[in-house]
Order: structure tokens, then C-alpha cells, then sequence
């Protein structure tokens, strides 16, 4: 896909992917996340993405809740450890609209304090939900574990404890600090000018000058060391993950772990371990690999819900499957075989337009380009047998792979 970008003088970027389509996307990638934040503020850039929708100095509450949605459009965003994206969907003669709006959110927020007490309310309601839910708070704790002490590691949701203390200035200062130009792109996709858009993102964001001041740099993870862990939980099932470190965003191998990670346990029901576990055994109902690759490192993890009489046998198997990876070279069919699916799945994927949009967005704010899917196929393409098999030996080493079980 073909798109267009531009600098402003005030340093934001503008990128834009043209569609053939009535519906238009839009809005803010920062980078800000998760991983920003000091202890005695954890939970802050999520906060934050839910006040920005509480009042701006132009706007209440109720006035930034109805802008789109009384034209029908969208009005989103969310947090995750390293990014923050602010964003609406609509009908595209409502561009104007959309990028008034979200240009006031991101730099003229207020945090009215008569709103913080409801909003912590809210998010504390969230992390009990998250509570409440062991598949998806285990892959938190997970890294928890592996990046211990380090903010890579800490709920994004943060806790009680620090979002009670948190008040319209901190919520203005964190605002002021990391919604800056430089760390942002504005992101468009669909059927307007180019031109037109450029001169209405111009025309509406205004930063305040006064905020550029440096932000503080990212410290890397130190130095990982294997870890295990058992929790007691009150749940039928048992809940594990295994995995450790990977390989960067930035990083060469990065290709061959996504397709060595789609063999292992992708999302095709073909996968090794679906087949192992499920297909063969009925040991699960549900057992993946996720990689995930973050700007100055990455996690590698493969999680399964089991009954708890099964726990051990599925970790064996697990384990059986990792050392047949570390031990085999793929065949050159095999290979092609991989190839051809992962190629498969990503071209399916273009055809969610807000997921291409989001990762239009996330790839230019960390390599100011983006790449397209011929581009990504070629680089898959290059991925070799024995690149393969120096990744399963690099990343699923039986001494590099921390265990988590809730049971």
C-alpha cells in the first residue's frame, strides 16, 4: 500500500494511507506507555488516556463524548507498555471534526478533579475484572517476572494504591511531559487529500511550546535471569506460561523468530503444539506462542490452560516439541511450508483496515517508515533453515525459559 508523510515544524509527523473508502481513521500515536512511568506514578499513562476524554480547556465531558458519536463515528484509545494511540473512525466528511477533536484531547486536557475520583473508580473496577480473569493476567505477571524491578514489567493498569493519589497536576504534568510533537504521529487513512489534511492538522494542533523539555530516556532491562514460579489459585483449570527474553523490533532475527513462533504455536490449528496437545491428546482447549518485540527487547512465551492432572504431562510435551526445534533443522519444504502460511496470514490481515492503519501508525513512530506487505513477504523469503534453527536455540533454551503456573 502507498502512503504519504510529512514533518510540521512543530515535529510531528503526518503519515497517510490512501483508501478508496466513505469510512476515514484517524488519530495519535505517542510514544508513551507503560514502561514511562516511576514507581510512585505506575498506572499513569493508562490514566491519562482515560482523562484526556474527561475535559480540555475547550471542551467537557459530555461535549467530547458526543462530537462523533452523533455522526456515528468512533472515539477510542488505549495503552499499552510502550505506545499510546488516541483515535477516531467515521464518515470521511466528518474529518474536520475528528481532528479538531483529538487535537484538543492530546494538549489541552485538564483532568478536572471532580473526574479523577469517578475515573479511578472505573480503572480500579478494570483491575479487578483483570483479576478475575487468570489467562489474561497471567501474561502480565509473566513479565512481571521476567523484567523483575524493571517498569517494562508492571501492570499497565497500575493499583490502588498509586492511582489514589494521583491529581489534576500530575495528570497535566505527565500530559505536558510525554504528548509531545517530536514522540507523536498524527495518522490518517482513507479517501481525502493529502493536502487537505495536512493543513487541518496545521491549523489545529498547537503544542505549547513551553512542554518540549527532554524526555527522560528508556532504561533497558537488566540483565535476565531464569525464574520460576507457583501460585495458589481458587480455578478449576491450571494456568502456565513458559518463555524468556527475545529478540528486539529492531533486531535482524526478528523475521525468523515470527516464523519459527508461527510453526511452534501460532495461530493456525496446524501448529506443533495444537496438534500435539489438542489434536492428538485433548490435553486443552486452548495453547499458543506469542512474540512480542518491544523497542530495546522482546518475550517470547507459550501459555496453555490445562486440567490441573494434566499440568505436567502438557509441560512435557511442550518441552518435547522445543527441543525437537533446537535439535531438527526444518526440511526445505517444511520451510516453504511455513513460509507460505505466515505470507498467507499477514495478507489476510490487510484486510482488517484499523489494524493496518494501527500498525502504519506504530511503525513510524519507531522507524519513521512502513514497510509493505511485498517488502515484509521478501524479508520472510530470505529466512533460511539454519537461521531457523540458531533462533530455537537462542531464544527456547531449556536454561533460558522461566515457567509461571497458576493452579
Amino acid at each position: 500500500m502507498i502512503y504519504q508523510n510529512t514533518t510540521l515544524e512543530s515535529g510531528l509527523r503526518i503519515v497517510h494511507m490512501p483508501v478508496n473508502s466513505p469510512v476515514f481513521y484517524c488519530g495519535f500515536a505517542i510514544n508513551t506507555g507503560s514502561r514511562d512511568e516511576s514507581e510512585e506514578i505506575f498506572g499513569m499513562a493508562h490514566f491519562t488516556e482515560h482523562m484526556i476524554f474527561k475535559g480540555t480547556k475547550k471542551r467537557s465531558s459530555y461535549n467530547i463524548l458526543n462530537r462523533m458519536e452523533r455522526v456515528g463515528g468512533d472515539l477510542n484509545a488505549y495503552t499499552s507498555k510502550e505506545e499510546t494511540f488516541v483515535y477516531s473512525i467515521f464518515l470521511k466528511e466528518n474529518f474536520d471534526r475528528a481532528c479538531q477533536l483529538l487535537c484538543d484531547l492530546v494538549v489541552n486536557s485538564t483532568f478536572p478533579a471532580k473526574e479523577i475520583e469517578k475515573e479511578v473508580g472505573v480503572i480500579v473496577d478494570e483491575i479487578n475484572s483483570y483479576r478475575d480473569n487468570p489467562p489474561e493476567m497471567i501474561y502480565d505477571e509473566f513479565e512481571n517476572m521476567i523484567f523483575a524491578g524493571h517498569s517494562m514489567g508492571h501492570n499497565i493498569l497500575g493499583d490502588e494504591k498509586t492511582l489514589e493519589s494521583f491529581d489534576s497536576a500530575k495528570g497535566v504534568s505527565f500530559l505536558k511531559e510525554r504528548y509531545i510533537p517530536e514522540k507523536m504521529v498524527f495518522f490518517t487513512m482513507g479517501d481525502l487529500p493529502f493536502d487537505s489534511i495536512v493543513k487541518s492538522v496545521a491549523k489545529y494542533y498547537e503544542p505549547d511550546s513551553k512542554s518540549n523539555h527532554p524526555v527522560p530516556k528508556r532504561e533497558m532491562p537488566e540483565e535476565y535471569n531464569k525464574a520460576f514460579r507457583k501460585e495458589e489459585l481458587d480455578t478449576y483449570q491450571s494456568h502456565v506460561i513458559i518463555g524468556g527474553r527475545a529478540y528486539n523490533m529492531f533486531d535482524e532475527k526478528r523475521y525468523s523468530l515470527a516464523l519459527l513462533n508461527n510453526i511452534l504455536g501460532g495461530p493456525g490449528m496446524n501448529s506443533r503444539l495444537n496438534v500435539s496437545m489438542r489434536e492428538k491428546r485433548g490435553y486443552v482447549y486452548n495453547v499458543e506462542s506469542v512474540y512480542t518485540p518491544y523497542t530495546d527487547t522482546g518475550v517470547f512465551s507459550i501459555y496453555f490452560g490445562s486440567d490441573q492432572k494434566k499440568t505436567e504431562k502438557c509441560i512435557s510435551l511442550i518441552n518435547s516439541e522445543l527441543k525437537t526445534l533446537r535439535d531438527k533443522k526444518l526440511s526445505s519444504i517444511e520451510l516453504e511450508r511455513a513460509k507460505r502460511q505466515i505470507k498467507g496470514q499477514l495478507g489476510v490481515a490487510t484486510d482488517n483496515r484499523e489494524n493496518v492503519c494501527m500498525n502504519m501508525a506504530k511503525a513510524f513512530l519507531h522507524f519513521n517508515k512502513y514497510d509493505s506487505l511485498e517488502t515484509v513477504c521478501k524479508e520472510i523469503d530470505a529466512v533460511t533453515e539454519s537461521q531457523i534453527l540458531e533462533c530455537a536455540n537462542e531464544i527456547m533454551d531449556d536454561s533460558k525459559l522461566s515457567t509461571l503456573i497458576f493452579q
